[in-house]
């Protein structure tokens, strides 16, 4: 049995959960609940980032950062395969991960930024984000139809990156100007993955 250290309300840790889920592995999982925020002894003695999601394998090995976690999940099983064998297609959803995962990044450092005291938080930095953030949605826009007809890993960070940003950043009104990306997310949100992970209100 292998046990993930998560969150719930962390996009990083969704996107690993979600994987879960589209690959029929759910049920192998002990899942931990555990804020890295918090001391969390025991994540901190398995990961020395102190960071979540962290993955227990059955054999003891620790395996963490989500990228690296989907990838070793993905190689657990054949019948559905969310990274392609093929280099160019491989290429195509690493690169639509890496995307996906940026304007994850840029999300929570605003999140992050936002729960300094006013007087401490930098303003410039908090602007480059969203900067950030609403290139790469229009990027998203531009490509969305190039998304692979079958999910991957693509989606599935694509998925988590954009839930979070409704979840945390509701202001960044993200949709607008942005038809095909909010009519794909708009049913991408109503699969099974996604809605068993929804974060809580």
């Amino acid at each position: 049995m292998m046990r993930l250290f998560y969150s719930k309300t962390s996009p990083y840790s969704r996107k690993v959960r979600i994987a879960l889920q589209e690959k029929g592995l759910d049920s192998q999982v002990e899942y931990v609940l555990c804020n890295p925020f918090d001391d969390a002894v025991e994540l901190k003695g398995l990961n020395p980032l102190g960071k979540i999601p962290t993955l227990v394998l059955g054999d003891g090995r620790v395996v963490y950062d989500s990228r690296v976690i989907c990838e070793y999940l993905d190689g657990l099983t054949s019948d559905i395969r969310l990274m392609p064998n093929d280099v160019d297609e491989r290429l195509l959803v690493q690169t639509w991960q890496a995307l996906a995962d940026g304007i994850i990044d840029a999300s929570y450092n605003i999140v992050i930024e936002g729960r300094r005291d006013e007087g401490e938080r930098s303003t410039s930095s908090i602007e480059r984000w969203q900067a950030s953030i609403k290139h790469s949605i229009e990027q998203v826009e531009r490509q969305i139809k190039a998304l692979p007809d079958e999910i991957t890993l693509a989606q599935v960070a694509l998925g988590a990156a954009l839930g979070y940003l409704d979840f945390r950043l509701g202001d960044v009104d993200w949709r607008r100007g942005q038809p095909e990306t909010a009519a794909w997310y708009a049913q991408f949100a109503e699969r099974p993955s996604m809605v068993a992970t929804q974060p809580p209100e």
